[in-house]
């Protein structure tokens, strides 16, 4: 194979081996799931390789030559796939014994399947290419939410709908972008966001954003939450598609278009990322179900993403992009680790769990790792990235967004100390006396994970170093990570925001009556935030449920305002007209037969009159 064919395996590979063992009988399921192991670790072990090579481009005849399919292996590109493969192979492993029977081999394929669609999306060249895989992840998107629960399928519809919305979106803002540059190919130099490059900008970013799972098209997340398997969770919400999402985000502030620091379109982006932080994280330190929780945590992280690339400043872009692969680690150690309980209790409802530690010592310490990673505790990698974002805000001049970042901190840290403390800390509960710790294979994949958080933030330069060579091609920027001093006064403010939430969990535990998974309603019934909280959770703020609502009503008024004035203009004018041309004829007509030879004549002479007249 030729070097620059290469390109193909990492799309290829996956995909046929995903068909593969879709074909392998449920008696050879071991057979099975080796070769999904298999597959995934020569993928590693093929974009390894790749690594330290200079871009390669492949470029082919595409649709009868009618169209290019071309691919490009850049420093940004090989960084993600590489993390692609990685959690990929840790969750087929993990689903070797997390799942079983048919929904186990349909996992196994959608997963190899959707790990050849994202290679493809994050390889592409050009926008034709890129919208082929990036449509393609949809419709896997809604086969792995479908394996859940008696609700999927409805889950997956809301999902397919608003995902879809955003993807039309990039659709549109992609055939903007062809209109102002004449070619769909990756461009050489971006373009500035003015006149009709402003529409193919905000496109874009909806697509891309809403891709990641930011406001307002994360409401299918909490439900799939509930309803999917929670392998899926681990893998597509909670990892790879904030890699594919906030991968092509930066390229397309950075490679498509030209975001200048302070700009509009700069503080438009940071508001969105506040916005998402604040409000998701709110929802967030309110819920009772674990996989609840951590599904509203996967959309607040996704906002210190967008602040941090929104800035346009390098600090910030390269901690938006170091957060983007810190929240893909311990997120989808969270979700295993939820998976793990719920594999050996039956429930993720922190209501009825409590004191699972001695039992679960392992599952308990990795998400107590990965707990504090997230909510960006010294020296873990969560602190780290979000002090990188926080300096990036603060250097644009705009104050408020450093503060939503604080107030994240806060209540992250506030319902973690909730979650932590009701699984693995309260009171025991006499149903799960006989609860153990579960095998190797569910086991292995979170402590990997937990074990990344700690490396990565203690030797913060490694990953960094990476980050910075990657995207300084494609943003420009000079990443200087050594520059940057992480302790210093903003860093005291962080841990005074994390005292702050400590001591607000221990006045809601008390407050309860030391019940953990109560401890947050101190915040809960504050007057106007109960409101907002009450009209959120009867989804008042779903832009889905609302447009279903309008859907409905408008239906009702078409109905009423089409239909029945049709039927009373069809009664009025149709039928009691016929009526009384019926009745006016029928008095014409008298059974007197002098009447009808009048007629007649009458009728012979206006043909006659007709006939010589024209």
């Amino acid at each position: 194979m030729s070097n620059d064919s290469i390109l193909l395996l990492p799309i290829i590979l996956p995909v046929v081996l995903g068909i593969i063992c879709f074909c392998i009988p449920e008696r050879f399921f071991k057979l099975r799931n080796f070769l999904a192991l298999l597959s995934n670790f020569v993928l590693i072990l093929i974009i390894s390789g790749l690594w330290h090579s200079k871009t390669i481009y492949y470029v082919s005849d595409w649709f009868m030559s009618t169209a290019i399919f071309s691919l490009k292996a850049d420093g940004f590109s090989k960084f993600i796939l590489l993390w692609i493969s990685i959690f990929s192979f840790l969750i087929t492993l993990y689903a070797w014994s997390k799942m079983t029977g048919s929904k186990s081999r349909q996992f196994i394929t959608y997963l190899l399947i959707t790990c050849g669609f994202a290679c493809g999306a994050v390889l592409a060249n050009t926008l034709l290419v890129l919208l082929f895989f990036w449509e393609a992840l949809l419709v896997t998107l809604y086969l792995f939410i479908v394996l859940g629960g008696e609700n999927s399928y409805r889950t997956a519809l809301k999902a397919f709908v608003l995902v879809g919305f955003c993807d039309f979106c990039f659709i549109l803002g992609a055939a903007i972008y062809w209109k102002i540059t004449g070619s769909f190919d990756f461009p050489a130099k971006p373009v500035q966001i003015e006149g009709l490059a402003i529409l193919s900008f905000v496109m874009m970013i909806i697509g891309v954003t809403g891709k990641a799972g930011a406001l307002p098209f994360h409401t299918w997340i909490p439900d799939a939450a509930i309803d999917a398997p929670v392998s899926f969770m681990a893998f597509l919400p909670g990892a790879l598609e904030k890699l594919i999402g906030i991968y092509l985000l930066t390229r397309v502030c950075f490679q498509f278009f030209h975001l200048i620091p302070g700009s509009g379109s700069s503080i438009g982006l940071m508001t969105l990322g506040s916005l998402t932080i604040v409000i998701a994280v709110s929802m967030a330190l309110i819920q009772k179900d674990v996989k609840r929780l951590l599904s509203y945590h996967a959309i607040s992280q996704v906002g210190y993403m967008i602040v941090g690339i929104g800035t346009g400043i390098p600090a910030g872009i390269a901690g938006g992009i170091f957060h983007m692969l810190n929240n893909a680690i311990y997120k989808s150690a969270l979700f295993l680790g939820a998976g793990s309980v719920e594999h050996r209790t039956g429930t993720t409802d922190l209501k009825s769990l409590g004191g699972l530690y001695s039992q679960m010592p392992l599952t308990g310490l990795c998400f107590v790792i990965c707990a504090a990673a997230i909510s960006g505790i010294w020296p873990l990698n969560g602190f780290v990235s979000k002090e990188m974002i926080i300096h990036g805000s603060l250097e644009t001049g705009y104050k408020i967004f450093a503060i939503a970042c604080w107030i994240g901190a806060i209540l992250t840290f506030a319902s973690f100390l909730k979650a932590s403390h009701a699984m693995f800390f309260g009171e025991k509960n006499n149903k799960f006396s006989n609860v153990k710790e579960n095998n190797f294979s569910i086991v292995f994949p979170m402590g990997v994970l937990a074990l990344l958080c700690i490396v990565f933030g203690l030797f913060s330069r490694i990953p960094l170093n990476a980050i910075s060579n990657s995207v300084a091609v494609v943003s420009g920027h000079d990443f200087s990570t050594h520059a940057l001093n992480l302790f210093n006064p903003v860093s005291g403010v962080t841990i005074l925001c994390l005292i702050f939430a400590f001591l607000l969990h221990r006045y809601g535990y008390l407050k309860s009556g030391k019940k953990a998974y109560l401890a947050s309603e101190v915040v809960h019934r504050l007057p106007v935030i109960n409101t907002l909280y009450n009209l959120a959770e009867r989804k008042i703020f779903d832009i889905y449920e609302q447009g279903i609502r309008f859907i409905r009503v408008f239906s009702i008024a078409l109905y009423y305002g089409f239909d029945r004035t049709a039927d009373w203009l069809y009664e009025r004018l149709v039928v009691e007209s016929g009526v009384k041309a019926i009745n006016a004829l029928r008095s014409i007509h008298r059974g007197f037969v002098s009447g009808y030879v009048a007629w007649i004549f009458a009728g012979i002479i206006i043909i006659i009159i007709f006939t010589f007249a024209f």
